[in-house]
């Protein structure tokens, strides 16, 4: 334990306002990109997700840009915001095409939920603009309200904004490598009680009645056999296993770190709006994002489209993490609603 409590540093330890400093996580794509796009929407003929993937998507130097750009989230800041592409230039349904051909690129796309969602549309759903405070990650997500710091079930992140509504919903993200080495200065008492698990339940409107019945126990923050730094977190979720059967309460130790993590995470996290057209990216096992509440309106409605994806260059995470993800091996096809299923049509 006393190593898991000491700094780890490097590319991936970011503080806002490091990024701030240094805006090299927003990277531009390459000035051939709009016209290797046009060619390979055109060569799908009547192709639809998840019915291709990369081979019929061919945008060869897009490719090779996109392939450093997994480098950097796997290897590097494990954060890239992609600027470039215009959603003007194409129709709702060519938009998602076009997304879901370039993030083909980079990692296999993943089912989100137990009923077939692989490209989701993360809108206000709830017909009112009411912004959702409690119950389910999707029933908050799909409001208008804000998002608490988490991760999702995957690798990979992207997050590609259609449209914006006409206030709010900026983008706010954080290291988790940064949050793990703050504590370790400050509170390495709250910092080891992180390592140790807390239970978690999943709800049925996400993985199904079978997987909201059976709350695990993980930690926070682990170490994987080769020590590479991994959190998967929700505080929402930790909060729905509490009162089901065989589940313990929550300490007041527990209580006090996940308060201390939240505290640090607003301390350390960046903040930005998040513009039409730009994809942002992010490495599931070092950072966790959320968003500030936003309103729709007659100038513009808030539509982000989501896809997660199992990246091939991926850590291998703790053995006891197998429950959560399928397969812990690095590279592996894991994650996602159902673990280890692509959401590629056969």
């Amino acid at each position: 334990m006393t190593q898991t409590l000491s700094p780890i540093g490097g590319r991936a330890a970011w503080t806002g306002a490091d990024l701030a400093r240094d805006p090299s996580w927003i990277m531009a794509l390459p000035e051939s990109a709009a016209a290797e796009i046009d060619a390979a929407l055109a060569g799908l003929g009547d192709r639809v997700p998840p019915r291709f993937d990369a081979r019929h998507f061919p945008v060869p130097e897009t490719a090779s840009f996109l392939a450093a750009v997994a480098r950097e989230l796997e290897e590097g800041r494990g954060l890239v915001r992609l600027t470039g592409l215009d959603p003007a230039r194409y129709s709702a349904a060519d938009l998602k095409r076009v997304f879901w051909g370039l993030m083909c690129h980079i990692g296999t796309p993943l089912p989100q939920n137990t009923t077939g969602e692989i490209l989701a549309e993360v809108k206000d759903e709830t017909g009112t603009g009411a912004a959702v405070s409690a119950g389910t990650a999707r029933a908050r997500s799909r409001s208008t309200g804000p998002l608490r710091w988490h991760t999702d079930k995957c690798d990979l992140l992207s997050l590609l904004c259609a449209s914006n509504g006409i206030e709010g919903g900026v983008s706010r993200i954080v290291s988790t490598v940064a949050i793990q080495d703050a504590m370790a200065a400050r509170c390495p008492e709250l910092l080891a009680v992180l390592y140790e698990d807390f239970w978690r339940a999943r709800p049925a409107d996400e993985e199904g009645e079978g997987m909201a019945a059976r709350p695990f126990p993980m930690p926070v923050f682990a170490r994987g056999p080769g020590g590479d730094f991994t959190s998967q977190y929700s505080r929402t979720y930790v909060e729905l296993a509490q009162g089901q059967p065989g589940v313990p309460p929550l300490t007041a130790q527990q209580v006090a770190a996940m308060d201390m993590l939240a505290a640090v995470a607003e301390e350390l996290c960046i903040e930005m709006p998040f513009a039409p057209g730009q994809i942002q990216l992010m490495n599931q096992h070092v950072t966790y994002h959320g968003r500030t509440a936003y309103a729709d309106g007659a100038g513009g409605r808030r539509n982000l489209l989501r896809i997660w994806l199992a990246s091939p260059l991926s850590r291998a995470l703790p053995a006891g993490h197998a429950g959560q993800w399928g397969d812990v091996r690095a590279g592996a096809l894991r994650g996602g609603a159902v673990p280890g299923r692509s959401a590629l049509a056969a």
